[in-house]
């Protein structure tokens, strides 16, 4: 209502009426007029009004402009104009009039709901403020956690850096330990090196003495026998008289009938005597046996002959039924595997590179070390009578020797031109012998770590067994060939073979001899006839997987075993010729070779994957 009043205050004085004007002075007067005695209060209305204007006007001001701003906005402002336009001027005043009254409700309404809002908008800043004054609670609370978590990380750090010195101080003291570990087990090295050297040395001189020994003793002997022989041949000769050792005196009678007697008597007991010659076959036999056993009984043992005495001996091989255990024994294939002479240890090579040793106890194997040094895969293994040692086979053309307590090789004997297939000690066990596909067969000294003698084959070496004095191979040909190494090794003998040879294996006896062809067939020659008469094993399922697939006898030479192509183990019995089981469902590809403990009691086969079968017959 007072900007009402002061709007139509303001239009009352903007339009005056006709009998008043204004003038410079202030003072308002009637228009054609002389100045009227009453005319002071006028102006003093008029006076206080402008002040009451001038003193409201700052007051309503942004209602004003909120106001004159809603008209230009409204509709209603642009009817009224209209209709101003339409209506005579008598009735402007009235209409400008509704106008205000219209705009005044209009104006209350916006009031009311600015000041709605307003209230509103107080709450929303009182619940912002509270909402604020939690924020900054929290924030201070998050910044005392932040200083406390910030002096606990100090301490800390504090305690990292102490921990870090004393870190440093014990790294420092357990590298002095380690270089001083490392010299102490490299002199432990030399040492051991050394005592194996010595040790070496002194069984190869009681081994020079023994064969002295022996020699002397070979022709001491032949001297007596021979110098007994000649004795015996003399005594032989010479004739023995009746009367020649008669002393007693005799009448010697003239008549000739007399002397013709006497001389037949004489002759007769000539014969008689002569017929028990020293030179009677039966009697020189008996006389060699006698010197023979003599010798035998007087001569010294070679030390080689008694370490390269057996273990023990199998009696009874168990036939395996079911798998004991079932591992991934290598990162790669694994291609040879090997039974220690104790049966305790067993050894595997592979592409891999190393050897690993396992421990086989209550019908597991346990991992016992890992031996490398190969720069190429492993073909073959085999131990020492001893079972102290281990040779191998490589694709780097040469072959390792290692001792069981070392994971270093001792001795590398390198000379072929391809790679080494097999290699095996040989009856003498400063010996071993090695055969490779550049169709050689090398004969290796230890004591020299040289190669003494080269046999020159045709055709390219599988594998080889080693014998008393000869050696035993299997060849691509399709022949197996014997060696005899007591003067030079030489071709002695070839058997033939109905295909490739893969792998030959002799039995414990050195009786029978066990060849794999690539014609999918085991054959069994007796070594003691060497005769055409073999023994063939096949299966229906067998194959032989690759040219360098090993079969082998049991210990007990009852058995016969071999892996196939398919991932089955396949047993013959050798009494009847038969297949006396299979073994299927563990390896998923080819079987590459398998090895029967020389106990008896286990078998194991190993293949192109990784994996290693340990076999029991429970």
């Amino acid at each position: 209502m007072a900007a009402v009043n002061v709007k139509n205050t303001r239009t009352d004085t903007a339009e005056p009426r006709g009998d008043m004007t204004d003038h410079p002075a202030g003072r308002c007067e009637p228009r054609g007029r002389g100045k009227a005695p009453g005319g002071g209060w006028k102006r003093d209305i008029i006076r206080q009004l402008k002040h009451r204007d001038r003193s409201q006007h700052a007051m309503f001001t942004d209602l004003i402009r909120f106001y004159t701003q809603l008209l230009e906005k409204s509709s209603l402002a642009k009817g009224i104009l209209s209709c101003s336009s339409r209506r005579p001027s008598s009735d402007s005043s009235s209409s400008s009039l509704s106008s205000l009254l219209h705009q005044n409700n209009q104006l209350k309404k916006t009031t009311g709901e600015l000041a709605y809002q307003v209230v509103e908008l107080q709450q929303q800043i009182k619940i912002k403020d509270c909402i604020l004054e939690k924020q900054h609670t929290r924030l201070s609370e998050d910044e005392q956690r932040c200083a406390g978590a910030f002096d606990a990380r100090q301490s800390l750090q504090e305690r990292v850096d102490q921990v870090q010195e004393q870190n440093g101080a014990l790294k420092m003291e357990y590298d002095s330990l380690l270089e001083r570990q490392r010299q102490a087990e490299a002199k432990l090295r030399e040492e051991k090196v050394r005592g194996g050297n010595l040790l070496e040395d002194m069984i190869h001189l009681k081994q020079q003495a023994a064969a002295r020994m022996n020699n002397r003793n070979e022709r001491r002997s032949r001297a007596r026998e021979a110098h007994l022989q000649k004795e015996l041949q003399i005594a032989a000769r010479s004739k023995v008289n009746i009367d020649s050792c008669s002393s007693a005196p005799a009448s010697r009678s003239t008549s000739p009938k007399n002397d013709n007697q006497d001389e037949s008597n004489q002759k007769g007991h000539a014969r008689l005597f002569r017929s028990a010659s020293a030179t009677s076959p039966r009697i020189l036999s008996s006389i060699r046996e006698m010197f023979h056993r003599k010798r035998r009984g007087h001569s010294v043992c070679c030390l080689e002959e008694d370490l390269m005495s057996p273990v023990g001996v199998c009696l009874y091989a168990r036939v395996p039924a079911r798998a004991r255990q079932v591992l991934e024994a290598h990162e790669q294939g694994i291609n040879a595997l090997r039974f220690s002479p104790s049966s305790d240890l067993l050894a595997t090579g592979g592409t891999d590179r190393v050897i690993k040793l396992w421990e086989v106890r209550a019908g597991l194997l346990t991992h016992r070390m890992t031996m490398d040094g190969s720069t190429e895969g492993i073909t073959c293994i085999d131990f020492d009578p001893a079972g102290s040692r281990i040779l191998a086979a490589s694709y780097d053309k040469s072959a390792l020797l290692w001792r069981l307590d070392d994971p270093v090789p001792k001795l590398t004997l390198t000379g072929h031109s391809r790679k080494v297939t097999v290699a095996r000690f040989s009856s003498l066990l400063h010996q071993v012998v090695t055969g490779s596909a550049d169709r050689t067969i090398r004969l290796w000294d230890l004591h020299r770590a040289a190669c003494v003698q080269v046999a020159e084959v045709a055709s390219y070496c599988s594998d080889l067994v080693c014998s008393e004095n000869c050696i035993i191979s299997g060849h691509f040909d399709c022949k197996i060939r014997v060696w005899d190494t007591r003067v030079r090794v030489g071709c002695v003998q070839e058997l033939p073979a109905q295909g490739k040879v893969t792998s030959l294996d002799i039995s414990s006896d050195h009786r029978q001899l066990l060849s794999c062809c690539r014609d999918d067939c085991l054959q069994l020659v007796d070594l003691r006839r060497w005769s055409n008469d073999r023994m063939c094993f096949r299966a229906e399922g067998f194959k032989c997987g690759s040219d360098s697939t090993k079969a082998v006898i049991s210990p007990d030479s009852c058995f016969l075993a071999a892996g196939s192509a398919d991932g089955t183990v396949y047993i013959w019995n050798v009494s009847t010729g038969d297949l006396e089981t299979h073994l299927p469902d563990k390896h998923s590809s080819s079987i590459s070779a398998v090895a029967w403990s020389l106990s008896g009691e286990y078998f194991v086969s190993v293949d192109k994957s990784r994996l290693a079968v340990l076999w029991s017959d429970i």
